[in-house]
Formats: structure tokens, C-alpha cells, sequence
């Protein structure tokens, strides 16, 4: 038909429906009712079978206990018919229609019957071989379902082999094994009605932590509870509370630094934008000037809080990494070409496997304005060293760093003043191009990384020493910061 396939088979239908999940407590009620279920059935049958067999077992085996005195009493009379020179001793065979019978067939012979068959007769297969008890279930009476026990016999001085049958209504056999199979069965309703019961508590007491969580979240949803409760938490629900909460703290955090760095970028570009506005309307003759110097700082600032951006988003791609040194060797091809006049020398060494846990993007973002500041403020000589660092200890779990040092041979900082220089727009040397942005972010992408950014003095060259941590890949990879 038209409208039928594959693809309106994935647009609904069906398909869909499989795929939709059901609730945990439907779940578990479903699985244990049919589980329930069918260890009732097959255990109901077993039991049916096994107490069944038992009482007709029983009752043939009352019911035969009348065969070896038959047997035995047994011969032949004159006239060469049977007779027994002993009755049987249960008066229920003397009793017309009692329920209780015997019998004794031979073949072309008339066949000597109790007297409580009266005027009818047992049906007697002779054709058919019973030196082993055969036992067998007829209804050739009417209303009267029988079970006969038959056996073949030999009587001294007789050429004909007998059929000795003992037969007895089975009545009361039926009504104890329908009587059975009902408590039997009642028995196992009321027990898997139970069982189920037992489920529908399991279910409902089981998954109450899940329901209370469902509320905390709701309320957390409203604004009633800033957090999901702790308290009485079973363990296997604690770490999903406990990562629900630390998702919440880190969405909370984003959020706030959100706000912080629109607070920021909007206050930083406030100011050239006043300059701006003022020059325009002094009508200034260097408002040209004035233009491209604002829209640079401005640029400048708006580069800072892309590249925070673009960092906390890749922050989140734990698969991402990025060799240092090839990174480090085209940054300093780059900046040795940008001082070419000045002769800036710069030498990289140390570790060449070190592998950042993170964008190779940012990396250069961060090593690229280090180095920079090391070529733009330095006396010509710059040294690169790479190393990677185990922080921590075996019990706490030891982390992998990346550390990159970045020393000039310039006049360095005083202590008292590298703190402030990781604030944006501060610089100490004004006589040359700059925003005094390139330090700030190198502090604030290194934090999104869970790095750091230390200012100290090179031993080496006399100068300033940048040292950078940043998080390192193990030997399996990436680990988690």
C-alpha cells in the first residue's frame, strides 16, 4: 500500500512503540508476574502429577490385593468350569452392583463372575497379553467409570490359559483427585496472589528512594531546594544523587561566569566606545586614529572572551588532545619571524612526547602569547622547556601535567607586581603595542583546563620565567582532570 515501508515504520507504528521505555515498577511487576506465573503452572503440574500418581497408585494397589488370592483359590470342577474353593473375603463382591467386582474368562468359555456383577459382564481382551498386571479405565457399565486390573492365570489340569480381572468403580478415586487437584490449585493461586503481592511492595518500597529523587528534582525545578538531599540516600542511588548535585554545582558555576565575562566584556568595551563618542563629538582631527586604536582595544577584548568560549566549550570533549612540541615548534617559527629584526633567538627543548589533554587551539593560544611576551619584552634570547609531571600520590591517584616554561633574558618583574599583571589591560611597558590581555588569557584558559599560570625569576637568563601547567594524556590516553 501506499505510505507503507521502512520509512513510516521509523516515522511511528510499531517500531516506535517497541522502542518506548516503560516505568521500572511496570517492569518489575510484569517480570514477576510472569515469573510467578510460570513457576506456578510448571510446579502446579508437577505437584498434580506427582500426588495423582500417588493416590491411584494406592488405590490399585488396594485393588489388586484380591489378585493372588484369586489366583490361588482357583480350579477346575468336574464339569470343567471355574470355581474357587475359597471367596474372596471383602463382602462388596456378594453386594449386586456394589461397585466391586471380579471375573475370570477363558477362551471359548463362559466366564465365572462375582455376584455383585450381577447380570453384567467385564470386558475381557483375551488376545491381548497380560502375564504382567495390565491396568486399564473402561465405561462399559452406564454412569459407572471402572478400573480394571487384569492378570493371566494357569488352574492346575487346565489347558486353557484364564483372564483374572478385578474391577472397581472409580467414583471416589475421582472425586479425592478432584478434591485434591482444587486445594492444589487454590493452594497456588493464593500462594503466587501473594508472591505478587510481595512484588507490588518490592516494587513500590524498592524504587521510593527513585520517587523521592523524582521530587527533589521537581522542587529543584521550581525553585523550592537548590540541591537533591543526601541524607538517607541508599548507596546505590548516592552516586546518582551525588553527580545530579555536582552537575547542578557545575551549571551553576558556568552560569555565574557567564554572567561575569558579559559583565566583563560589556564594561570593557564601554570605555573605547566613551572615547569614541567623545572624539566624534569634539569633533577631534585624529578621530581616525582614535578609531582604529578604540577598535583595536576592543578587538582585543573580544578575542579574550571568544577564546574563553571556544575553551569551556572544548572543555567538554574529554577525547581531545594535542602534541605540545609540534605545536611549540611552529610557534616559535612564527614568533622568531615576527622579531626577525630584534635577532630573537629561541631555544625549545625537553620533553618531545608530551601530549596536552586538550585543543591544540587553545594550546597555542596560551604557549603562543607566553611566548610573545617573552620575544616583545625580552633582550633577545628566549628558552622553551617542556617536562611532564606526576602530581599527587599513588593513594589519591596521580595526575599527569604538562609544564611549559617560557624564560627571557629581559629586566623581569618585581614580585610585588606579577600578580597584578594577570589583570586585564595591565602592562608595564606602555611604550609598546599591546592591550595587556595576552596574560589574562592565558589564566583563564589554563583554569577552564584546570591549569595554572605562574610568573617567577629565570635562573637562566636573569629575566622573567613563565612557567604554564596544563593537564597531560597518560600512556592510555586521557584521563579525567
Amino acid at each position: 500500500m501506499i505510505g507503507e515501508g521502512p520509512d513510516a515504520a521509523a516515522a511511528g507504528g510499531p517500531a516506535r512503540r517497541l522502542r518506548t521505555p516503560g516505568s521500572l515498577s511496570q517492569r518489575i511487576l510484569l517480570l514477576s508476574a510472569v515469573w510467578i506465573a510460570v513457576l506456578l503452572v510448571v510446579g502446579g503440574i508437577a505437584l498434580d502429577r506427582i500426588v495423582t500418581g500417588t493416590i491411584t497408585r494406592n488405590f490399585d494397589a488396594q485393588l489388586s490385593v484380591a489378585m493372588p488370592a484369586m489366583i490361588g483359590a482357583a480350579e477346575l470342577d468336574p464339569f470343567g468350569e471355574v470355581r474357587f474353593n475359597r471367596q474372596p473375603v471383602d463382602p462388596r463382591f456378594n453386594e449386586p452392583y456394589s461397585g466391586l467386582y471380579w471375573q475370570v474368562s477363558g477362551r471359548d468359555r463362559p466366564p465365572f463372575r462375582s455376584r455383585s456383577l450381577w447380570d453384567r459382564e467385564l470386558p475381557a481382551d483375551l488376545d491381548k497379553s497380560c502375564v504382567e498386571p495390565c491396568i486399564s479405565r473402561t465405561m462399559v457399565f452406564r454412569n459407572e467409570p471402572l478400573r480394571i486390573i487384569e492378570r493371566d492365570g494357569i488352574i492346575p489340569g487346565s489347558p486353557v490359559v484364564w483372564r483374572f480381572q478385578v474391577a472397581q468403580s472409580t467414583q471416589q478415586l475421582d472425586e479425592q483427585l478432584a478434591g485434591v487437584r482444587r486445594t492444589l490449585w487454590w493452594s497456588l493461586g493464593a500462594l503466587g496472589a501473594g508472591l505478587f503481592l510481595l512484588g507490588v511492595l518490592q516494587a513500590t518500597i524498592g524504587l521510593m528512594p527513585l520517587r523521592r529523587m523524582s521530587a527533589a528534582i521537581a522542587a529543584i525545578r521550581s525553585g523550592r531546594a537548590r540541591r537533591a538531599p543526601t541524607d538517607d540516600v541508599p548507596p546505590e542511588v548516592a552516586p546518582l544523587v551525588n553527580e545530579l548535585n555536582a552537575l547542578l554545582d557545575n551549571n551553576e558555576k558556568a552560569a555565574e561566569a557567564a554572567r561575569m565575562h558579559a559583565g566583563n566584556l560589556a564594561h570593557a568595551l564601554k570605555t573605547p566606545m566613551s572615547v569614541l563618542m567623545n572624539e566624534a563629538a569634539a569633533g577631534s582631527p585624529d578621530l581616525s586614529r582614535a578609531v582604529i586604536r578604540e577598535l583595536s582595544t576592543m578587538r582585543r577584548h573580544i578575542d579574550h572572551h571568544l577564546a574563553r568560549a571556544r575553551a569551556m566549550g572544548r572543555r567538554t570533549d574529554s577525547t581531545a588532545r594535542a602534541d605540545v612540541w609540534p605545536a611549540l615548534e611552529r610557534l616559535v617559527a612564527a614568533v622568531e619571524r615576527i622579531y626577525a629584526e630584534k635577532e630573537v633567538v629561541i631555544d625549545l627543548a625537553g620533553d618531545k612526547s608530551a601530549t596536552f589533554r586538550g585543543e591544540r587551539q587553545d594550546l597555542e593560544e596560551m604557549a603562543g602569547n607566553l611566548i610573545d611576551n617573552a620575544a616583545k619584552y625580552g633582550g633577545g634570547r628566549v628558552f622553551v622547556t617542556v617536562s611532564t609531571v606526576q602530581h599527587g600520590t599513588k593513594a589519591s591517584g596521580e595526575q599527569p601535567f604538562v609544564h611549559i616554561d617560557v624564560e627571557d633574558d629581559g629586566q623581569g618583574i618585581p614580585m610585588k607586581l606579577r600578580e597584578g599583571l594577570f589583570e586585564r589591560g595591565a602592562r608595564l611597558d606602555t611604550g609598546k603595542p599591546g592591550t595587556g590581555l595576552g596574560l589574562a588569557i592565558v589564566r583563564d584558559v589554563a583554569g577552564i583546563y584546570g591549569g595554572s599560570i605562574a610568573l617567577e625569576e629565570s635562573e637562566e637568563l636573569g629575566g622573567l620565567l613563565a612557567s604554564l601547567r596544563l593537564p597531560a594524556c597518560g600512556d592510555s590516553g586521557p584521563q579525567s582532570g
